[in-house]
């Protein structure tokens, strides 16, 4: 393996080359992922399909997210490469079920039908499937090797698994300690933590505060740029941001790329890949926001604010997760329990714990408070539900569309009525994912040398 360099294939997209030094990779939860290689030619590629089929007239912009309208290309792409379609053989994983849903609900099963529609297309142009691994409640991680033609199909964070080494568990007092001495983000973000939500703001005083702050203004323009938010043009200074995009949209960049100094990429304990945390929360911040707007439920900005920071209390526990993710592997991988219930087993205090404590310590409004506390038991939330609701599905469709960030499982015993409480069908679950912007997906899709970039 050495000089390969690795190479995530986003949800939606696809690689296809020859001959390269490159191990292409995709985690797969809901998702269904595709290998094709012809041995002869030694030419080969991955596919990383969202859904089955377009659900909306929007689907002919993005065919590559769909397996009806991705496979065709994808072919066409191996045999432009130089691979002839006789001599391909297929690997197929991932198609994992939303979660347990009850026997009416089956047809809904995403992952399974993306599946379907990939073997039909398969058998039809009589490529042979030399090994497939779907379905389930697992995330998976599935590579390819374009020099060897070698598919695996891995359980997500195998590789980091080490059964015999010792795990170092903290004590209370050690956490209580971190919880204490974390750097709080920056007095312009929590000012306008306090503001989100009202009218009562001076954008220039805003603008003129983070400017004083070289570190954010810089990370502040590097998002605005990042694929994640897709400018058209390149956006050089916070004036030429503010005329662009708006004052609601730059508020929103600057308390993201204010927590961004949070997240520590040098640590793995929750994440699959470098970034993850962060990326995760940017991911389901946006999706929150979008969830919000259509149902005009929750207050937007409140929504993709609560996204962000929902998970903000691994932050403080992923140091400790680190050199204890042998055990933790255990406790998730192999007897199933949730992240929250493995964290309470080994650490005694669990993350939406911690978050809370973080939040009230740095004087968050009551809002974001509770929403971090009960993302994961919405309907336990007495004065919030419906922002703890929307941020709870927009964890889940990051977590089961975009796999691969952390090794956490959301709960979805109790989708149905945490969709009701929105107002939104479980029918209309495919429609939301299919609404979720391309650039949730191909923000992280990077190459590096055995990263996967932050």
């Amino acid at each position: 393996m050495f000089g390969i360099s690795k190479y995530h294939v986003a949800a939606g997209s696809y690689y296809a080359s020859g001959k390269e030094q490159k191990l292409l990779q995709a985690f797969l939860g809901t998702c269904v992922g595709v290998t094709l290689y012809d041995k002869t030619a030694r030419v080969g590629g991955l596919i990383h399909i969202l859904l089955p089929e377009p659900v909306s007239s929007e689907g002919s912009l993005f065919p590559e997210k769909y397996a009806s309208t991705a496979m065709p290309i994808f072919i066409q792409a191996l045999c432009d490469a130089g691979a002839d379609k006789k001599n391909l053989s297929a690997v197929i994983a991932g198609g994992a079920l939303v979660g347990p849903i009850d026997e009416r609900d089956l047809a809904l099963d995403i992952g399974g039908r993306s599946v379907d529609v990939v073997r039909q297309f398969l058998s039809r142009e009589h490529i042979p499937v030399e090994r497939s691994e779907t379905g389930g409640f697992f995330t998976c991680c599935l590579s390819l090797d374009l020099v060897t033609g070698e598919t695996r199909i891995d359980p997500a964070g195998h590789e980091r698994y080490e059964p015999d080494r010792p795990a170092d568990i903290p004590s209370r007092e050690e956490i209580n300690r971190a919880i204490q001495t974390l750097k709080p983000i920056p007095q312009v973000a929590l000012k306008i933590l306090r503001l989100v939500g009202k009218d009562d703001y001076d954008i220039d005083e805003i603008a003129e505060e983070v400017r004083k702050d070289q570190v954010i203004s810089a990370k502040t323009l590097q998002l605005c740029n990042s694929a994640m938010f897709s400018m058209r043009q390149k956006v050089e200074t916070l004036d030429h941001a503010l005329l662009l995009i708006g004052q609601h949209q730059l508020i929103k960049l600057v308390i993201s790329a204010s927590v961004k100094r949070l997240f520590d990429p040098g640590t793995q304990g929750y994440s699959l890949c470098k970034g993850g945390l962060y990326h995760h929360a940017l991911g389901t911040a946006i999706i929150a926001e979008k969830l919000a707007q259509r149902t005009g439920k929750a207050q937007p900005g409140v929504a993709y604010t609560a996204g962000l920071l929902h998970d903000i209390g691994k932050v403080v526990l992923d140091q400790y997760i680190t050199p204890a993710y042998p055990l933790f592997y255990r406790n998730v991988a192999e007897k199933h329990l949730s992240f929250q219930e493995a964290e309470k087993r080994i650490l005694g205090i669990d993350h939406t714990e911690v978050g809370r404590e973080l939040a009230e310590k740095w004087g968050f409004p009551d809002s974001l408070v509770s929403a971090i506390c009960h993302h994961h038991v919405p309907e336990n939330d007495p004065q919030h539900r419906i922002l703890s609701h929307v941020l709870y599905l927009a964890d889940l469709l990051m977590e089961r569309f975009q796999a691969g960030l952390e090794l956490e499982q959301t709960p979805t015993g109790k989708i149905r009525d945490r969709l009701a409480e929105i107002g939104i069908p479980l029918s209309q679950l495919p429609e939301l994912v299919d609404a979720i912007p391309e650039g949730v997906f191909t923000a992280t899709g990077q190459e590096t040398e055995g990263e996967w970039a932050a």
